[in-house]
């Protein structure tokens, strides 16, 4: 799941002519922004987060193990495919705000079903103590995962096509994908095999206060207005509040250079917030009261 050293310098052509499997901001992108928080924590938090993987039998998802910290990021997608079983999870994973209205971070979440509500939701179940470790555990996977999902441009922001799942667009020279496809994978794994500095790795204080804070109601407008201002302009080469936009659009390699910074950005700052949920989650409070009269 790491970039190798291979993979890192042919990366970016690879993308390029490879068509990926459209997951929820793809497998690479969800394993490199968990191996991100987990540079940026504690010891005694990775400790912590590597005591819970250990529970991973409980869960009683052999098909889907967590034995990595990429199959903890990544759990979320790998269960759904068991639709009987978890299948209502899958509104979970977005919750999108037409581009052409104004942002509301609760809309089309009733019940809490959508990304914005399962982060706070999963965080409270990860810093309850006195829950059973397994219950933790998948509320550690879940968290992770869907902090990674809310900072995906297309998870938050959409001009009636699903995020845009409707709107065949070539990448490159890559024709016939589609633009929520695009951003979810090769634009992020190019993103992440290229720039100046290395994306896994411990961030200074200052780059952290840079990256990091707010709420997931603020992370999902972030990713509406990139995904308004953008995303959209970007693949149709017009406002996107205009006409209608057309069923098919094209990025092209400039379009493409472009994006990269952007996407670069995302999965930086979804690492930073990831560890920041970690560490409140994990950080010491008052007892529950069964705890209390347990010790």
């Amino acid at each position: 799941m790491l970039p190798r050293i291979f993979g890192c310098l042919l990366g970016g052509l690879a993308v390029l002519v490879i068509p990926a499997k459209a997951q929820a901001w793809g497998f690479y992108a969800h394993g490199v922004t968990a191996q991100v928080a987990m540079a940026n924590i504690s010891p005694a938090d990775r400790a912590r987060v590597y005591a819970l993987m250990r529970e991973a039998d409980e869960l009683g998802t052999p098909e889907c193990p967590i034995t990595t910290v990429e199959q903890l990021a990544t759990w979320a997608d790998c269960v759904r495919n068991t639709r009987w079983r978890w299948g209502h999870t899958s509104p979970w994973h977005y919750r999108t705000t037409p581009i052409c209205e104004d942002y509301d971070p609760w809309a089309n979440c009733f019940g809490g079903n959508c990304v914005t509500g399962q982060i706070v939701r999963n965080h409270r179940l990860l810093a309850d103590e006195s829950l059973p470790a397994h219950i933790r555990l998948e509320a550690l996977a879940f968290m992770i995962h869907f902090a990674g999902d809310i900072h995906m441009p297309l998870h938050s922001g959409d001009r009636d096509d699903r995020g845009g799942n409707d709107r065949v667009t070539d990448y490159g020279i890559v024709p016939d994908r589609n633009l929520h496809s695009i951003w979810d994978s090769p634009l992020a794994e190019r993103a992440i095999t290229t720039g100046p500095d290395r994306v896994i790795r411990r961030y200074t204080a200052d780059e952290r206060a840079e990256l990091g804070g707010g709420a997931p109601e603020d992370w999902g407008r972030e990713s509406w207005q990139i995904a308004r201002d953008f995303v959209y302009p970007t693949a149709f080469d017009r406002e996107a509040c205009g006409p209608e936009l057309p069923h098919e659009a094209a990025l092209t390699q400039e379009d493409i250079v472009e994006a990269v910074p952007v996407a670069r950005r995302r999965v930086q700052q979804a690492g930073i917030r990831i560890a920041e949920l970690l560490e409140s989650a994990f950080a010491p409070g008052p007892l529950p009261e069964s705890e209390r009269e347990r010790r």
